[in-house]
């Protein structure tokens, strides 16, 4: 289609191909729906076509971080436990081989402009090279970062070395050896960046806000035979994942048990052990609910976390840094990071820590960044991991438009209330699939895409077979919605930190929880309701 050609007419557009595109894509199809997905990068993948910085992996484990179609996952294998971007692209080729999806997404295409014409009862959208379509459902997939966030620091454009954003990494790669490298952050992407260019930076300054309650990731490479036992049970696995908090294979029933009441301190710190040995997410998620609620179990998680963390760190001054004797805020609450070696890089003399809460950063020079006190870190490459404008930034990014004229960053501008974290009212046949107030970036995203990408799919489907053509839901389901989210998170500690699970790390967004905390098997029981009332909550004529 040229870009002077009329628009494209369809029952769905979709924006994204990433998880939750791919999948609305494939199953929408199976339904009937003549549906596109319009994707801003040359290939699909979402987010693991900019996430290419070194050291760049997934922290959930292979089996749990694909599709649970088995014409995909029956003959395919990462190579890792955790697997590389690389291979979860050569992942995304696959499954792209066996669905046929690519002949339904039109690349290099980024939607601007997209406004509801209620007279027709349709989206119009335009993007920026140029193609439109119509469509009568717009569904939003975006995920829940792709809008990158770059801090306003004086002078960051006078810099005379190369300053990259890790969500924006050169497709070709960095050589970093032999570079003198800032990194700022120390989230999940500044972790992996640190711990991939230590080894061979001539120095590298990490400038550090809070630190990182980073777990050991316990990283294998996997053989014929682990492949094969990854494989065992997994449709088992996948139907799991809808009766466990956070959409994984496990939860805390499967490791620490349903309380830790009755248990002595010694008993407690006994099965932290086991979950430490084990890794990846298992210390977090495998532990024991109490941790989000109850102060005094909360802070003997991180003095445990502390104190593994310290035995790894030869110089007492920066073990108090990165893993200080008071808790910086409460264990848990803020999204941790998994680390192969992160914090043994700290015991290279090429590395030098500086805590902006003792020295802030003042401004970036032509020869680097500039702290308090006058003194300049001279660099060649500053990294920018500073992570992105998390959950809402990829929608409010598009210039989204209602019938009334509002737009969705106005209409969000006090906070966001989105019902049953798939639609907001005011724009009507607009829907969202991992994004705010769903389980998303509380769940594992592959299983969030799917569990909720069914239930989006199964809602479209039953309103053709009535022949309606529009819904939206109602300002009081919405409201009742973001209440239900917000005191449940007022009786955790989740409120006890700066995060983006609280959507409080941007400047100027308003502070709510932004995902729904209360769990996955929560979340598919409000929509059991909801269906089991002829979608209750939604104006559908």
């Amino acid at each position: 289609m040229s870009a002077s050609a009329a628009p494209e007419q369809l029952d769905a557009l979709i924006v994204g191909a990433g998880f939750s595109g791919l999948y609305q894509l494939y199953r929408l199809r199976q339904r009937g729906f003549k549906v596109k997905i319009y994707e801003a990068a040359p290939a699909l993948g979402g987010v693991w076509y900019w996430n290419c910085y070194p050291g760049a992996r997934c922290d959930t484990y292979g089996p749990l971080y694909q599709f649970s179609i088995e014409e995909v996952w029956k003959d395919w294998d990462f190579d890792e436990l955790y697997p590389s971007w690389e291979k979860i692209r050569q992942y995304f080729e696959h499954a792209d081989h066996k669905l046929k999806l690519s002949q339904d997404i039109r690349y290099n295409t980024r939607v601007n402009n997209a406004r509801f014409d209620e007279a027709s009862c349709r989206w119009q959208v335009e993007t920026e090279n140029g193609h439109s379509a119509s469509a009568q459902f717009l569904v939003l997939c975006t995920g829940i970062g792709s809008k990158p966030h770059t801090p306003d620091i004086a002078g960051l454009d006078t810099f005379g070395g190369r300053c990259l954003h890790t969500a924006r990494w050169p497709q070709e790669g960095v050589d970093l050896k032999g570079q003198r490298i800032g990194v700022l952050g120390t989230g999940a992407t500044g972790v992996q960046v640190i711990q991939e260019a230590g080894p061979v930076a001539a120095h590298i300054t990490v400038f550090q806000r809070t630190p990182n309650m980073a777990l050991p990731m316990r990283q294998r490479q996997l053989d014929e035979a682990g492949k094969r036992a990854l494989k065992v049970d997994i449709k088992d696995k996948y139907a799991k994942r809808a009766r466990t908090r956070a959409g994984y294979d496990f939860d805390y029933l499967d490791y620490a048990g349903p309380t830790c009441a009755g248990m002595s301190d010694a008993e407690i710190r006994a099965r932290w052990e086991s979950h430490w040995q084990e890794g990846g997410f298992v210390p977090w998620l495998g532990n024991f609910p109490e941790i989000y609620v109850d102060e005094r179990i909360n802070l003997m998680a991180y003095e445990f976390w502390r104190d593994k963390v310290r035995q790894r760190i030869t110089d007492p001054l920066m073990a108090e840094k990165l893993a200080p004797t008071q808790a910086p805020h409460p264990y848990g609450v803020k999204r941790i990071s998994l680390e192969q070696r992160f914090y043994e890089v700290f015991n290279q003399p090429n590395v030098t820590l500086v805590d902006l809460n003792e020295t802030p950063l003042v401004r970036v020079t032509h020869a680097g960044v500039e702290t308090v006190g006058g003194r300049v870190h001279e660099l060649d490459l500053l990294v920018l991991a500073t992570g992105f404008d998390m959950v809402t930034g990829g929608l409010t990014a598009m210039n989204i438009t209602s019938a009334d004229g509002i737009t969705l960053r106005q209409q969000w501008q006090h906070g966001v209330s989105a019902y049953m974290g798939t639609m907001t009212h005011g724009f009507p046949n607009m829907l969202f699939v991992y994004g705010p107030q769903a389980p998303s970036g509380l769940s594992n995203g592959p299983s969030c895409s799917e569990l909720q990408g069914d239930e989006i799919v199964g809602l479209l489907a039953w309103m053709r077979e009535r022949g309606m053509r529009r819904i939206e839901s109602s300002a009081e389901a919405d409201s009742a919605w973001r209440k239900r989210i917000d005191d449940f998170a007022a009786g955790t500690l989740f409120g006890r930190a700066q995060s983006w699970y609280m959507a409080n790390s941007i400047p100027g967004k308003t502070a709510q929880m932004i995902n729904y905390p209360i769990g996955m098997p929560d979340y598919l029981e409000q929509w059991r309701e909801v269906k089991a009332a002829d979608y209750r909550g939604f104006d559908l004529r």
